[in-house]
C-alpha cells in the first residue's frame, strides 16, 4: 500500500467532503501516519471510512469524525487541551500537534501503553498520557479545549466546568440510534452556550451515567 497516497485520498475524499475545510486540521491529519495507530489485523482498514475495533468494546473513530472534532474545537497553538478517551492515540497525536499541550486520559492502562508506543510515530506531538477515570470525584483541571471521544447518554456538566473562559468542549450526547454532537463554549464564569453540530452514533464513555429508564 502507498500509505502517503492513501492518507492524502482519505483527507481529500472523506474528511474534506464532510465539511472539514480548516487547512490547519487537514494539513495535520495529512502528516500523521494513521496506519501506525491501527493494530496489524486491521491495517488494511487504516484509511477506510469506518470505525476500527481497538479492544475492550471500543473503536477508533472514522477519519471524518476526527476531522469534525478538530475543526469544531479550533485548537490554537497556545491552548491547553484535555482528551477524554485516549484509545489508539490517533486523535491525541493531532491534538498534540495543534496545541501547546494535550493531556489525554483513559481508564484502560492498556490503551495508555499502546498509545504511548503509537505516538512514537509523531515525536513532535506535545502530549501527556494518564491512566484516569474521567468520572472520578477529583477535579479535571482547567483547559481551553476538551474533546470527548465517547458519548454521554446524559449530559454531564463536569466537563464544561473544566473549561477556562472562552474554552470549547466537543461532546456527543444521547443514545442510539440518534445522538447529537455538541460544541459547548464557556462565555464567562457562570455561563455556557451549546451549539448543535450534527447527528451521529459513537460508543459511550466508560462510566458515563446512564439515561433514566422509563417504566410504564
Amino acid at each position: 500500500m502507498d500509505t502517503q497516497a492513501a492518507r492524502r485520498q482519505m483527507v481529500d475524499q472523506q474528511i474534506r467532503t464532510w465539511e472539514v475545510l480548516d487547512t490547519h486540521v487537514l494539513d495535520t491529519l495529512a502528516v500523521i501516519p494513521r496506519e501506525s495507530f491501527v493494530e496489524d489485523a486491521y491495517r488494511q482498514l487504516a484509511f477506510a471510512d469506518a470505525s476500527i475495533p481497538i479492544g475492550f468494546g471500543q473503536t477508533m473513530l472514522a477519519p471524518k469524525m476526527h476531522g469534525r472534532i478538530l475543526q469544531a474545537l479550533a485548537i490554537d497553538a497556545t491552548d491547553r487541551v484535555l482528551e477524554v478517551g485516549t484509545g489508539s492515540g490517533y486523535l491525541t497525536a493531532a491534538l498534540g500537534l495543534l496545541s501547546a499541550n494535550t493531556t489525554s486520559i483513559d481508564i484502560h492502562p492498556e490503551f495508555i501503553d499502546r498509545a504511548r508506543r503509537n505516538l512514537g510515530a509523531v515525536p513532535r506531538a506535545r502530549v501527556d498520557l494518564q491512566v484516569r477515570d474521567a468520572f472520578a470525584p477529583s477535579a479535571l483541571g482547567q483547559f481551553e479545549a476538551i474533546a470527548l471521544t465517547g458519548s454521554m447518554p446524559v449530559y454531564d456538566e463536569r466537563f464544561e466546568k473544566a473549561l477556562s473562559v472562552g474554552g470549547r468542549l466537543f461532546a456527543v450526547v444521547g443514545s442510539a440510534p440518534v445522538m447529537e454532537a455538541l460544541l459547548v463554549r464557556r462565555v464567562d464564569a457562570a455561563q455556557w452556550v451549546r451549539e448543535s453540530l450534527f447527528e451521529t452514533v459513537i460508543e459511550p464513555l466508560i462510566g458515563a451515567p446512564a439515561a433514566p429508564r422509563f417504566v410504564f
